[in-house]
C-alpha cells in the first residue's frame, strides 16, 4: 500500500458519507482509508450512509479501518493517533467535510514523489464565493525549480500566503491560466489545511503532532505548526488546481482561542527562562 489516507471525524454522518464517497472514483487506486471517531454520544460510523459508502470502498478492494477513539484530547492527539496507525510511505490527512475531483490522489502523490518534499497540499475551495473574486488576495508564487526548505514566520510578507485559500481564491487564479489536472504546477504556500499528503518518514522525523501534550483540549493550528516545521526542514507546496471542494459546514472546532504553532513556541519560551 503507497498511501494511508487518513480522516479524523466528530458528530458528521452525512459530511464522512460524502467526502468517503469521493475516494471512490479516484483514479489512484493503491490506498488504505483510516478513520477515527471521536463523538461521545453516537457512532456516526454506523449511520447508514457511511456504511454503505464503506461497503463500497471495501468492494473496490481497498482496505479500511474505523476506530473509535476516546476521550477527546483535542485535534492534534486524534491527528497523532491516526498517524500512528499508519504503514504507508505517504499519509493523506484528509477532513471530513470535503468534496474531491477524481484525479486529486493521484496528483498528490505525483508531485510530492517528484519534489521529495515534506508535504504537498491541495487547498479547499469554497464554491459559495465563486461570484466573489478578490484581486488583491490572488498573488501566488510558482516553484519554478525543486521545491527547497524555506522557514516561514508570522508577521512576514510570506506569511500573507495564507490568503491565496480564502474563499474561491485559488479557483479563480486557476480558471484565468487556464490550468488543468495535466498542466498543474506547485505554488509556495504559508500552510495548507483541509487535504494534505505528507512523507510519512519525514513527518514522524519531527515528531507528528506529538506536541499535543503540550496543548490545552481546545486548541486549532496543530497542522499550522507542523507544515512550518517540515518547510524548514523538507520544504513543502501547494498544487494548482486543486480539485478539492470544502462542504462549507459549521466548524467542529469552535474555540480557536489557542493557535498551536504560537501556544507551543510560547510555553517553551518561557520554560527556557524559567
Amino acid at each position: 500500500m503507497t498511501v494511508d489516507i487518513l480522516i479524523p471525524t466528530y458528530n458528521r454522518p452525512t459530511a464522512l458519507a460524502v467526502t468517503l464517497t469521493s475516494l471512490v472514483a479516484q483514479t489512484y487506486r493503491d490506498f488504505r482509508v483510516i478513520i477515527s471517531d471521536q463523538t461521545e454520544d453516537s457512532n456516526p460510523l454506523e449511520s447508514g450512509e457511511v456504511q454503505a459508502v464503506l461497503r463500497v470502498l471495501r468492494a473496490h478492494n481497498h482496505n479500511v479501518e474505523v476506530h473509535k477513539h476516546l476521550p477527546r484530547q483535542g485535534i492534534a492527539e486524534q491527528r497523532q493517533f491516526l498517524l500512528e496507525q499508519a504503514t504507508a510511505p505517504y499519509a493523506l490527512f484528509l477532513d471530513d467535510d470535503l468534496i474531491l475531483e477524481p484525479y486529486v490522489v493521484e496528483r498528490m502523490l505525483t508531485a510530492i514523489k517528484e519534489e521529495g518534499c515534506g508535504f504537498v497540499g491541495s487547498a479547499v475551495i469554497g464554491l459559495s464565493f465563486i461570484d466573489d473574486v478578490r484581486p488583491l488576495e490572488q498573488k501566488i508564487e510558482f516553484w519554478e525549480g525543486r521545491v527547497q526548505p524555506e522557514i516561514v514566520k508570522p508577521e512576514t510578507p510570506e506569511w500573507e500566503r495564507w490568503r491565496l485559500h480564502n474563499a474561491a481564491n485559488l479557483y479563480h487564479v486557476q480558471q484565468q491560466l487556464g490550468l488543468t489536472p495535466k498542466q498543474q504546477r506547485k505554488y509556495h504556500v504559508a500552510w495548507v489545511g483541509g487535504c494534505v499528503m505528507y512523507d510519512t518518514a519525514k513527518l514522524r522525523s519531527i515528531g507528528g503532532c506529538s506536541f499535543w501534550r503540550e496543548l490545552p483540549q481546545e486548541h486549532c493550528g496543530e497542522d499550522v505548526l507542523v507544515q512550518q516545521r517540515l518547510m524548514a526542514l523538507y520544504g513543502g507546496c501547494g498544487i494548482i488546481p486543486s480539485g478539492v471542494y470544502h462542504q462549507e459546514l459549521p466548524t467542529t472546532i469552535v474555540n480557536r482561542d489557542v493557535p498551536a504553532d504560537k501556544y507551543v513556541y510560547k510555553s517553551r519560551c518561557v520554560k527556557s527562562y524559567s
